[in-house]
């Protein structure tokens, strides 16, 4: 069903038309100058009050204050928040006070964007303001910011806290949410500093494709599409490793990518299909090498991103400084299970994972179980930074033997606050080796493993020409950023996060008009469909009154139901 306009909605449509009547277009086309920002004006004007005698700022209108022939007002940028000052006779100097009385008293709502100019002073309470002396409309908003308020009995109303709405509509969260665009700049740093540190170092920053016609580089399983002039498979990368360390046969002496990957696989708070992994690859080095040069590059991100080596994540304070503890793979099982799995067949290890109620079966071999294993007994123990290393070969088709012992790989992965953050190898460069792991996930696969690894022949070409000793690692930015920023989900640092679609039903016949109380549960309800009634009520935040009005009104336009379950009472749309 469609849904017609709220009363807001519509108010503010009526002051669209008023303000192309009165020639006003609330649109305009041309540029506004802007030659200042409140973060600066309000940091910088108490020292240089000359550099702010003609000022030009623009933003939305976050609040206005009429008091007759003068009004204050918030306006707020990119930055921040400042205070402004309109009297109506500055702003209209000559006989017609139109754009006073009729366009910001009456037309200009909270949320459009305006552009300023005047100069700064300091008020009687001593807040630094703008006093203008023009005023321009620049977009009119037809939708109603969530602008938070609090009664008097300290109750928030209105407040956007809900995380799908704010997930959905996260250009909604940057302009209401505190915090939020923060989170995104300090992203923007980590990444920036990462880069500079690869860069400083001479290393170079390639691109690879995302269109693959084998996805290789990690057991994942795949998105597949069909390229119809070529008329033939295609899959969206989940590792940007084969294609990375074909430059290094190439002759680069270290590459790295910023890439998207994609994988088929299940969302959680730490999981998205489609998340960023930088992955560096850096000739005549070993794991032990990087392993150095991982904790030297934290460090860096760290302080660049929080001032600091230390970093709260949840109620954890994690050291990013170094050295970090490197514990064998086995030996943190055997520490956490009381299991040794050193030369252990499949069968055996198959036993051992039932023995500690795991659930397996027989797709999984020897390499999975013991990744099984590890992951939910083990990995949840290492919340300061900490390398597990020498994993066991059956884990790792594209790492080179230990050099002391054939049955484990020189491997590693990094473990920060009881989750995966980083995975690196000494690489593998034996081309036979290579194309027999190959064939062992080729047996996995027949097996149902439907995250084993094709056979790249033009990856084993590339090898048999010959490729250096070599050591590559691959680090999450997006969880990164999550540690770095205290985010409690992967959804909180990624701008526009995987969801589910919206239901648009645009059918006129089908048309309801919702007013101001439906339509703010109705919103919560069309994102959730079903939810039980006591979270819906605390999301929606309406007085008592006004949610007895909503709901009623839902349930008479057979919008809504209410369902009585042993679980509780849920509220749900009714398709």
């Amino acid at each position: 069903m469609s849904l017609q306009l709220s009363e807001q909605e519509i108010v503010r449509r009526e002051a669209l038309d008023k303000m192309r009547t009165l020639g006003i277009d609330p649109y305009p086309a041309a540029k506004f100058d802007v030659n200042a920002n409140a973060k600066e004006i309000l940091a910088n004007y108490d020292s240089n009050k000359l550099d702010y005698k003609n000022v030009s700022i623009a933003g939305r209108m976050m609040s206005k204050r009429i008091m007759g022939k003068a009004s204050f007002a918030e306006i707020q940028d990119s930055t921040g928040r400042m205070q402004v000052y309109i009297a109506r006779d500055e702003i209209c100097v000559g006989e017609d006070k139109t754009m006073y009385n009729e366009v910001f008293k009456k037309l200009v709502d909270i949320g459009d964007f305006v552009g300023l100019k005047g100069y700064v002073f300091t008020t009687q309470v001593g807040e630094t303001s703008l006093f203008v002396t023009d005023f321009k409309v620049l977009s009119k908003s037809l939708r109603p910011l969530p602008i938070v308020k609090t009664d008097a009995e300290g109750k928030i109303h209105d407040a956007f806290t809900d995380p799908e709405l704010r997930y959905r509509q996260r250009y909604v969260d940057l302009v209401v949410n505190d915090g939020v665009k923060e989170t995104f700049i300090k992203r923007n740093r980590i990444m920036n500093a990462m880069r500079k540190f690869f860069n400083d170092k001479g290393y170079l920053e390639v691109e690879t494709p995302i269109l693959q016609p084998i996805p290789g580089g990690a057991a994942a399983r795949p998105f597949m599409t069909h390229h119809n002039a070529l008329d033939i498979p295609l899959y969206l990368r989940v590792a940007n490793e084969l294609y990375l360390k074909r430059l290094i046969v190439g002759g680069f002496d270290g590459v790295y990518e910023f890439a998207k990957d994609f994988r088929n696989e299940g969302m959680d708070r730490t999981h998205n299909p489609e998340f960023t992994v930088m992955e560096i690859y850096v000739a005549y080095k070993d794991y032990h090498w990087m392993m150095d040069f991982t904790e030297e590059m934290l460090e860096t991100v760290s302080i660049a991103a929080n001032g600091s080596t230390k970093a709260t994540i949840g109620e954890n304070e994690v050291e990013f400084k170094a050295p970090y503890a490197r514990v064998p793979m086995l030996t943190a099982i055997k520490d956490h299970t009381g299991y040794d799995l050193s030369g252990k067949s499949e069968d055996e290890v198959r036993e051992v994972a039932l023995a500690l109620g795991l659930e397996v079966d027989e797709s999984m071999g020897k390499g999975k179980l013991i990744d099984e294993i590890f992951g939910e007994k083990c990995e949840h123990n290492y919340i300061q930074p900490t390398f597990i290393t020498d994993y066991p070969v059956e884990m790792s088709p594209l790492c080179k033997k230990h050099r002391d012992d054939d049955s484990l790989t020189e491997r590693f992965e990094l473990f920060v606050n009881g989750k995966e953050l980083a995975n690196a190898y000494t690489e593998l460069n034996d081309p036979i080796d290579q194309r027999e792991r190959f064939e062992d996930q080729m047996k996995l696969s027949e097996k149902g493993d439907d995250e084993a690894m094709f056979i790249d022949q033009d990856f084993l070409r590339a090898l048999e020409y010959g490729m250096p000793p070599t050591s590559g690692m691959g680090i999450g930015i997006d969880r990164l950023c999550m540690f770095l920023t205290n985010s409690p989900s992967i959804q909180d640092v990624l701008f526009f996060p995987q969801m589910r679609p919206e239901k648009f039903d645009t059918a006129p016949e089908k048309a309801i008009e919702l007013n101001d109380n439906e339509k703010a549960i109705f919103d919560i309800l069309k994102v959730r469909e079903r939810i039980e009634i006591g979270e819906l009520k605390e999301l929606v935040g309406l007085s008592g009154k006004g949610w007895d009005k909503g709901m009623k009104g839902l349930a008479k336009h057979g919008v809504t139901k209410v369902e009585k379950t042993d679980a509780g009472v849920f509220v749900e749309v009714v398709d």
